[in-house]
């Protein structure tokens, strides 16, 4: 920058945690040009929002934020990117305070950008066709020496019925096994104990550089600082018996699985695009369990998509309450624009949506309680976090398990056997 005034800047991160890798990465891109960084509540000369656009309320919820922060600082320049500034550019171009949208393709050069508003006051929204893009950003988290997010593949070439990422995010592509070794080696170096991996796909990793999955988690593994690694959502059909095997007898990847199902029936599954049955779901399951007893399987469900009758939703229902997983994300199915699923006949009414996702809920309730019970009397390593709340710290066990204890400075980031 060639103003000599100081420039603050403010970030807010909406959806996955990928958005949060990316947000972390502009953020250190931003404070070594000589911005300094403020809290999002705080008076800010820049705005950087990262959008989502997953559903019809993520979509609302970036348009709210928008305004919000319009209306708090309206002389503040306000930069809208991530996957809903990818398919809505020209439309939030025209909000108020928006003076900047950077779409996927264009994210390296988002602080490049940002400068210019500011030196040449030169706005307008960058977003290429999503057949165009081809690049990766790569990204990681940091500032917290406990956890960080890692991102390693983006985009997806799946094109399920009901999902927008695909048109949002583009094809999928990943970063080389040594980009993403160099960047979790400096995360050692900070002293982080725990990264998560992340991408769209993230078991579709190798797509682009002619890698696999199962080799970038070993050498992964040879960075000895990092103690733990977890693997964010992972799609059932790419988890191989080679990988859950792999991951069964590496101490520092973790028992921490997070799936998508979306349908316990395969009518609708096969409705919803997705590339496999459940019996494969099923046997998957069966796996992690016959090598990692107490595993913490968490996964996703989607409630109402078009055409599932009750006959439908009871199976699934019955599947999973069969599965026994740890926990359930549930979703009521969101209608997105230019997904074919938007058109499908035999829309479920948003009551019944919401009825199911209320049972759902409730079996996810029981099914979180039974696996804590399950690991009462266990002994489990525990990693603690820097929040304090009434006096109490917290952490998380190997099978993602939240523990709390009187809150101790000196245990802010280390590793503590803990009875559960």
């Amino acid at each position: 920058m060639t103003d000599c005034t100081v420039k603050r800047v403010a970030f807010i991160c909406l959806g996955c945690k990928l958005n949060f890798s990316e947000s972390s990465t502009w953020a250190r891109e931003f404070v070594s040009r000589g911005y300094e960084r403020v809290h999002e509540r705080e008076p800010a000369d820049l705005y950087v929002v990262n959008t989502c656009t997953v559903t019809e309320q993520a979509d609302k919820k970036c348009r709210q934020t928008i305004r919000r922060l319009h209306n708090m600082a309206p002389k503040a320049q306000i930069i809208v990117t991530g996957c809903y500034a990818q398919l809505k550019a020209e439309e939030i171009f025209t909000m108020e305070g928006v003076e900047l949208v950077v779409g996927t393709e264009k994210k390296s050069e988002l602080v490049t950008l940002a400068d210019r508003l500011f030196t040449e006051n030169r706005g307008g929204w960058y977003c290429q066709p999503i057949e165009e893009t081809a690049s990766i950003f790569p990204a990681y988290s940091s500032g917290d020496r406990t956890r960080s997010f890692l991102k390693v593949q983006d985009g997806c070439d799946y094109h399920c019925t009901y999902c927008t990422v695909p048109l949002a995010r583009g094809i999928s592509r990943n970063v080389s096994i040594l980009q993403a070794t160099e960047s979790a080696r400096i995360l050692a170096k900070q002293g982080v104990k725990e990264v998560v991996l992340t991408g769209v796909n993230t078991g579709d990793f190798g797509k682009t550089t002619g890698e696999s999955f199962l080799n970038l988690l070993k050498n992964l593994a040879t960075i000895e600082e990092i103690r733990r690694w977890r693997i964010s959502s992972i799609e059932p059909n790419l988890l191989t018996s080679e990988i859950i095997d792999w991951i069964s007898k590496a101490p520092c990847f973790l028992p921490h699985f997070h799936l998508p199902l979306q349908s316990g029936s395969d009518f609708i599954l096969t409705r919803m695009g997705r590339r496999y049955r459940r019996e494969l779901f099923a046997d998957v399951v069966r796996q992690i369990r016959s090598l990692m007893p107490f595993a913490f399987i968490g996964i996703d469900v989607i409630a109402g998509f078009p055409g599932e009758d009750q006959v439908a939703f009871e199976e699934t229902f019955d599947f999973l309450e069969q599965l026994s997983p740890s926990f359930l994300h549930v979703f009521p199915f969101s209608r997105r624009p230019n997904t074919p699923a938007a058109t499908f006949p035999h829309q479920v009414p948003e009551k019944e949506k919401r009825q199911r996702v209320e049972r759902l809920m409730k079996l996810s309730d029981r099914l979180y309680a039974d696996f804590y019970r399950l690991n009462m009397g266990r002994l489990e390593e525990v990693l603690f976090e820097a929040k304090e709340r009434g006096g109490l710290m917290s952490g998380f066990t190997r099978n993602y398990i939240r523990v709390e204890k009187p809150f101790q400075k000196n245990l802010i980031g280390e590793i503590v056997d803990v009875i559960i």
